[in-house]
C-alpha cells in the first residue's frame, strides 16, 4: 500500500509504503500487527533522516546510476548510506556492468526495472 498507512492498516496489509514526498508523522500514533513494515524512498540525506524518523525499516535512495534530476553517483550514495542507519535499497540505473560497483557499497539490496526486464530473443537472420 502506498503512501495510505491508515488504510493498510483497515486492510489488514503487511506494510505501506512511504514516498520521498511524505514528511508527515501522523501514522506513529496508530496501533500495528507486529508484524507490519513501513519502507521508504528518499534522495538525500535531509528525507533519509525524516524516514528514519518516520520508522521506515527500509530505505530505497536513488539515483545511484541513472543521471536524473535525483543523481547521487556512487560517491555521494556512499556517503549518504554511511550516515544512515536503516536498510538501504540503492535504485537508479543498475544494470550487469555496474553490479560490482554496488556490491563495493555494502548495501542491503537494490531493484531496478531494467536489471530484472526480460529480453526478448532476437529475431531471425
Amino acid at each position: 500500500m502506498a503512501n495510505n498507512i491508515k488504510l493498510a492498516l483497515k486492510l489488514g496489509a503487511d506494510g505501506a509504503y512511504l514516498p520521498s514526498f511524505n514528511k508527515q508523522f501522523n501514522h506513529l500514533s496508530y496501533s500495528y500487527k507486529k508484524k507490519f513494515k513501513i519502507i521508504g524512498s528518499a534522495h538525500n540525506h535531509y528525507e533519509i533522516k525524516i524516514k528514519q524518523k518516520q520508522k521506515a525499516e527500509e530505505i530505497f535512495i536513488s539515483s545511484v546510476f541513472k543521471k536524473n534530476k535525483n543523481y547521487l553517483g556512487i560517491n555521494k550514495f556512499r556517503i549518504i548510506k554511511t550516515r544512515s542507519k536503516s536498510k538501504i535499497i540503492a535504485l537508479g540505473g543498475i544494470n550487469k556492468d555496474n553490479l560490482k560497483k554496488i556490491r563495493l557499497i555494502n548495501i542491503y539490496g537494490f531493484a531496478g526495472i531494467e536489471f530484472f526486464k526480460k529480453k526478448a530473443p532476437k529475431k531471425g537472420p
